[in-house]
Order: C-alpha cells, then structure tokens, then sequence
C-alpha cells in the first residue's frame, strides 16, 4: 500500500502594494500671485491696462444709462405705475416731486426777502405700504447755488392711523419721528428719537408741520433743538408740484 506524500506548503502570496501616500499641497502663494489655480502674476502696467480695457464699456455712462431693476419702478404719479397701496391714502395728498425755495430761521420769506435755498422734494411709491423720501437743499448765495444739506428716508402709515418718518440725513444724524394727519391735506410730526455721528450738528429733536396748500403746493415748516438751545424754528419754504 502505498503511503500518500506529504503535500507541499504553497507559496505564500506576495502583499498587494499599498496605495501611494497623497501628496503634501502645495504652499499657496502670496494674494495675487501665481498658483496652480489661481490668476498669473502680473505687473502694476499689465494691471491698470487691463482694468482700462474692462473700464471701455462704462466709461461713458451714467445713471440714465442704468437699464431698470425687473421689479416695479418707482413712481411719482398716481395716474402711472404701480397702484398706490391702501395703507397709504392718507399720504396721497404727497406723493410728486416738489421744487421751489424756503428761508432759515423765524423769519418767513416774504415777496421782499431773498430766499436762502432752493429745494426738491421726492414722494414716491412702487406700491407698497410706505412711500419713499427725498430731500435735496442747494444754498442760493452771492457766489450762486451750491449744494445744501439731503435728506432720505421712508414714510410709513401704521394701522392706528399715525404716521412714521424716518429719516437720514447726509450731515450725519438718524431720526424717527411719529405724527398724524391733521386734515385730508396736513400732517404733523415729532421725533421720538435721534442718532448723530460725532460730527454731526448736535441736534437733539424736531418737528415739521407738511400741509398741501389750496392753489395745489406743498408748503412746510420745521423747528429744531439743539443740545445747546430750544426749540425753535429752523426752516419753512413753499414748493410747486412738478410731476404727479
């Protein structure tokens, strides 16, 4: 009977070879300079010519050359645009754009007194419930007009019937103020609060009275506080209807 062999051990398999160990990044390079992915590096010249060549399609416009916003425009005309929004009936009277001139301090401009400023007055809407603000003043002086203080902010109706402005004001100052409507054409108002830069004129609270005047202008006083004196008059002026 013949014995069985012994088998032989098989050789053992060789290890398959581990994955190569990923690379160390590279260090990025310093802003604007050249990386793999990032823009080559280019000299001030190159630069400045290129910025000139994107500038070729600009240079030359403005803002009326800005195509309008795919939303609806603002409007100065009720009988244009977007419907005013109900909430705001009691400012109707308002919206247009305004022009004339106005005096500083208590004494009201007469037909015998010079004017101190020339001023527009934008009231707007794009239909919903506030309307939108715009003052811009020019100094009118023996040199000629010169730009005045501007103004920018929102009017707000609320559902109690009173009545919200705030207001920026380019020389640095924030203000807040709550009033209500007097008459189908005249509304008043306070402030309830004020915010200034360290620049700003230190102007503590205000008041304006804004009315529509029978021969269809719009005509407004102002009296202001300042940390240093009461309440007083500031500004009044009477202004012409141009649009609306």
């Amino acid at each position: 009977m013949t014995e069985p062999s012994d088998p032989t051990p098989s050789e053992p398999s060789p290890p398959e070879s581990a994955p190569p160990a990923p690379s160390a990044p590279e260090p990025a390079g310093p802003a604007g300079g050249d990386s793999a992915t990032g823009p080559a590096r280019t000299s001030g010249d190159e630069a400045i010519a290129a910025a000139d060549v994107r500038a070729d399609s600009t240079r030359g416009k403005n803002l009326s050359d800005v195509p309008p916003l795919p939303i609806p425009a603002d409007t100065a005309n009720l009988r244009q645009g977007p419907e005013l929004h109900p909430d705001c009936l009691p400012l109707l009277p308002l919206v247009g754009v305004w022009r004339g001139e106005g005096s500083f301090g208590n004494e009201p401009g007469g037909p015998d007194t010079a004017p101190d400023f020339g001023q527009q007055i934008s009231i707007t809407h794009d239909g919903r419930p506030f309307l939108r603000f715009e003052s811009v003043i020019w100094l009118l002086g023996a040199d000629g007009p010169t730009p005045g203080p501007r103004e920018v902010g929102w009017l707000r109706p609320q559902p109690d019937g009173s009545i919200e402005l705030l207001l920026a004001h380019a020389e640095g100052r924030l203000e807040v103020f709550y009033g209500q409507q007097r008459s189908p054409a005249s509304w008043a108002l306070t402030t309830d609060g004020v915010l200034r830069t360290p620049t700003a004129v230190p102007v503590v609270g205000a008041t304006r009275l804004y009315g529509v005047t029978a021969d269809g202008r719009l005509a407004y006083v102002e009296e202001r506080a300042h940390t240093d004196a009461e309440l007083a008059p500031h500004a009044s002026a009477l202004l012409e209807r141009l649009v609306g």
